[in-house]
């Protein structure tokens, strides 16, 4: 009796484990009191604490909830509980609720607090095959709990069978929209990903969706198939990846790669995410069922976004109620702005789900079936698709409106429109990334201007574009790579957009260097381009300069023409300034433009043409570039900024530079020179050994890191055109122990100095 008097408690009822059914015995601390004395006892209680009867509500709805149970009265208890607490639900999403004093104490938090998620959770359980309607109140009633009451969200997501039965109320369309939504906050706050492997005839499942519900049903997808710290990717230290890889290997498969496999098991299932992609707006089907949804889960999405629409349609009928009436009855028709935002949300609704079903493709293809997706999605089309929606839905001019994604605030500026734009580009650059099927993103006739281009120069056709189905490839006047460039050209100069621009138009270069792809890409004027932003911009975003200079890289690497048009353009020595001043200010960001200028010159100084002559003694940037104070600049600064500790996916390609550097000065035997102009500037600096012995750790890093990893070894073989053997002996070389040899790193450092067995674990 005494817990009574006060409100703030824990929980009275126990909370339950969730087992099976028919085996769950519950103990309720709270209705262990007599009946009669215990509503007597809420009832003057509630009167002076304003609990709104919650209390004495989950006390019927406690012993209605069995299976032997009036369910019928369990509804009814249901939908007197829903409204009490959808009215707090709808005040904390719309972002009007007003701080509470402390004597109040809101219906959800009372909700919770007598144990009603446990009893509404465990009324789910007992419904087997019952009413629908009785399944919907208890998923509202327990996502407005978790909307409004911390914890809640948690508690549920510790339930693991609980959550893997979610999964079958999606079979109803009446309770799937619900379901989708508490499923999809739950997972986002579980401690351990879901295995989609243990929800019951999953293929069946997922197979009967219609379109809208599997579009929904990507959001879940996004958290159950996505690595859980592959957030910030680029940020973790290599260290920590290897470590994670090796306890990986050991473990086997994570959760998401199960997951992946999971879904490409279901027949027909990347077909149709791609017709889902590709589909056009006016196609799209169900946008009066799907508002009236929305009316009665006001919640999905749980953002302004839908939220914010109906609001306007709502006012807008208020405001225009009696003219339509009047104009209706006398034959007029009505043309108010509100028969226009159906369209509106028609177009959002669908960018919506393009862009959950989008992301959902992006990981599948950058996951270990990366093959087969790639195969089915070709086949499938989706390219060409998304070339043909391009222009009216993808890169349309996006709305003016500050509604914000789900999980978003109200200050970010993440709106659909941008997120699409950005999920999109995402998707071409890992569509693009070292595979041959990147040339889909062209057109019949553009690929026709490759082949020309390759018999213009007397040099062989790239054989993946020879092996092009151009059955598949876009259609229309443009391809998609085309399209690209010239919103990119377009551009302003502050757009966040710049920088997956440039990421997207990069990967379609990586790998072999391709002459063709790259006067293709420069008869369309991108070199230009990127140097205006560079040098007559002056662009200050890091991101963007890095994502620039690396495009810059692959556009120009052993391009003789491309050379020819950077001096054209950078015909002035404060122009050339500016541009040495954009390199410098951050080698970070620019090394891997240092790497392929450097690469460039070793090739053009061994060749004997008079185009490339002339290039050698006109271009500022190659004469800039020979020069031995140059590149030992570089190679000091570069070994400097990266310690073994501290590499990343970002700045692992400073290490990769440097050796670059000196295997050419090994080609032309100088590799004991570079070393020694290394050892005076350590001098110089007066931190003798310091920057020999973090080299010799990075070089010890690098061993352990590319030398069981084949991908990462072919792109270096691939991007830089030396052999992986080769880099392989310059590193032997570097790091052997004998102190006699020329060419060791130990022979530079003074015995003093000698600090070259760190455990790469220390600090």
């Amino acid at each position: 009796t005494l817990l009574l008097l006060s409100p703030i408690k824990p929980c009275l009822f126990s909370f339950f484990p969730f087992k099976e059914r028919k085996d769950v015995k519950r103990s309720f601390f709270f209705f262990s009191f007599d009946s009669q004395f215990t509503e007597t006892f809420l009832a003057e209680r509630d009167k002076q604490s304003k609990w709104s009867g919650i209390p004495q509500l989950l006390l019927k709805l406690y012993a209605t909830s069995h299976l032997h149970s009036d369910f019928i009265e369990c509804q009814n208890i249901l939908k007197e509980i829903s409204p009490l607490l959808s009215m707090e639900a709808m005040a904390f999403v719309t972002e009007e609720r007003k701080l509470t004093q402390e004597t109040t104490y809101p219906n959800t938090y009372i909700f919770d607090l007598f144990g009603g998620v446990d009893v509404s959770s465990w009324s789910l359980l007992l419904q087997l095959n019952l009413s629908d309607e009785m399944s919907k109140d208890c998923l509202s009633i327990l996502y407005n709990t978790c909307v409004c009451t911390e914890g809640v969200t948690k508690r549920l997501a510790e339930k693991n069978d609980f959550v893997i039965f979610l999964f079958t109320l999606m079979t109803s369309k009446k309770t799937f929209l619900q379901t989708a939504t508490l499923i999809e906050d739950i997972l986002g706050v579980k401690k351990e990903m879901i295995r989609l492997d243990e929800v019951p005839n999953l293929s069946s499942l997922v197979s009967n969706f219609d379109q809208q519900q599997l579009a929904n049903f990507c959001r879940i997808l996004a958290v159950t198939i996505s690595e859980m710290d592959t957030g910030n990717d680029d940020k973790h230290t290599l260290l920590a990846k290897n470590a994670q890889q090796k306890k990986s290997l050991s473990l086997g498969p994570s959760a998401a790669e199960i997951n992946q496999a999971a879904l490409l098991s279901i027949p027909g299932f990347v077909e149709r995410l791609c017709k889902l992609a590709t589909r056009k707006v006016s196609e799209s089907t169900g946008t009066a069922s799907f508002l009236q949804e929305l009316e009665e889960w006001y919640t999905w999405l749980d953002n302004a976004l839908v939220l914010d629409a109906l609001m306007r349609v709502a006012n807008e009928e208020s405001e225009h109620n009696q003219g339509t009436w009047a104009s209706e009855e006398n034959g007029l028709p009505h043309t108010s702005t509100r028969t226009q935002l159906p369209q509106s949300m028609k177009i959002m609704h669908e960018i919506m789900y393009k862009l959950e079903v989008l992301y959902v493709l992006c990981v599948l293809l950058m996951g270990r079936q990366r093959n087969q997706v790639h195969r089915m999605i070709a086949e499938f089309k989706l390219i060409p698709g998304l070339n043909n929606l391009f222009d009216k839905l993808i890169w349309r001019k996006h709305s003016a409106s500050a509604l914000v994604l789900h999980g978003h605030n109200q200050n970010c500026d993440c709106s659909p429109d941008i997120t699409l734009k950005i999920q999109f580009l995402r998707l071409l650059q890992s569509f693009s990334d070292h595979h041959e099927n990147k040339y889909l993103l062209l057109n019949n006739q553009e690929l026709n201007e490759l082949s020309a281009i390759s018999l213009k120069a007397n040099i062989p056709e790239v054989e993946a574009v020879l092996n092009t189905d151009r059955s598949l490839v876009c259609d229309g006047k443009r391809g998609l790579l085309t399209r690209l460039l010239q919103v990119m050209k377009k551009e302003p100069a502050e757009s966040s957009f710049r920088f997956w621009q440039a990421r997207a138009v990069e990967s379609f270069l990586r790998g072999t260097t391709s002459y063709a792809d790259q006067m293709f890409l420069l008869k369309r004027g991108l070199l230009e381009h990127i140097l205006y932003c560079i040098v007559d911009s002056e662009c200050k975003s890091r991101d963007v300069l890095q994502s620039y200079f690396d495009l810059l890289g692959e556009l120009m690497k052993f391009n003789v023409d491309a050379f020819k048009r950077f001096n054209k353009y950078i015909n002035t020595d404060a122009k050339f300034q500016v541009f040495l001043k954009q390199i410098n200010s951050s080698l970070v960001d620019s090394n891997m433009l240092v790497r392929c200028v450097t690469l460039s010159l070793d090739r053009f100084e061994n060749q004997v043409d008079m185009k490339v002559a002339e290039v050698l003694s006109e271009c500022r940037l190659l004469a800039y570039i020979s020069q031995v104070p140059t590149q030992m600049s570089f190679l000091f600064r570069l070994i400097n900024i990266i310690h073994v500790q501290t590499l990343t996916q970002e700045n692992v390609s400073c290490l990769n530079t440097s050796l670059v550097i000196l295997m050419l000065a090994r080609r032309k035997e100088r590799l004991p020179l570079y070393l020694r102009l290394l050892q005076r500037m350590e001098h110089s600096k007066k931190y003798p050994g310091f920057l020999l012995n973090n080299f010799h750790n990075l070089l010890r890093f690098w061993q352990q890191h590319y030398l069981h990893k084949d991908k990462d070894s072919t792109c270096l073989e691939n991007s830089s055109c030396i052999s992986f053997s080769y880099w392989k002996e310059t590193v032997s070389i570097l790091l052997n122990p004998d102190r006699q040899s020329p060419s060791a790193l130990v022979s530079y450092i003074e015995e003093p100095y000698m600090d070259i067995d760190r455990d790469f674990t220390e600090e």
